[in-house]
């Protein structure tokens, strides 16, 4: 269930401190932040969501444990050289891992040889 909150949307199934690292890995991968740009502060997120600055500050943090984002003392948080990247392989590691893995074993029980699979896929990415 997601919840309206100070313009946000925020999803109750996952911890909003999650939320926010997403938001900001999103907005990294579609270019919107680019590479040594800065970041909103965390009282910035914690208006924005309505949320504690502990929670905002606990989900950028977790992106600069990751190396995503780093720290100019008295300035505040930037996107890290290379993080883009990082992030885009990342993703693609774990599409691979939650999707195209279990498709593949999924289309192996049922006898579908891979040129099926592929063939399927680019039929159904035509009419997608």
């Amino acid at each position: 269930m997601n919840q309206q909150t100070g313009g946000a949307v925020i999803d109750d199934g996952k911890p909003i401190f999650v939320q926010i690292a997403e938001q900001i890995e999103d907005d990294i991968i579609a270019g919107s932040l680019a590479e040594e740009s800065q970041v909103p502060s965390t009282n910035e997120f914690a208006a924005f969501y309505r949320i504690n600055p502990a929670t905002a500050g606990k989900g950028v943090n977790r992106l600069v444990d990751d190396g995503i984002l780093y720290k100019k003392r008295g300035i505040g948080m930037f996107v890290a050289e290379g993080a883009r990247a990082r992030l885009v392989q990342a993703r693609k590691d774990r599409f691979r891992d939650e999707f195209v893995r279990p498709l593949i074993a999924e289309a192996a029980k049922l006898g579908i040889d891979p040129d099926q699979l592929s063939e399927m896929i680019s039929t159904e990415g035509v009419t997608a």
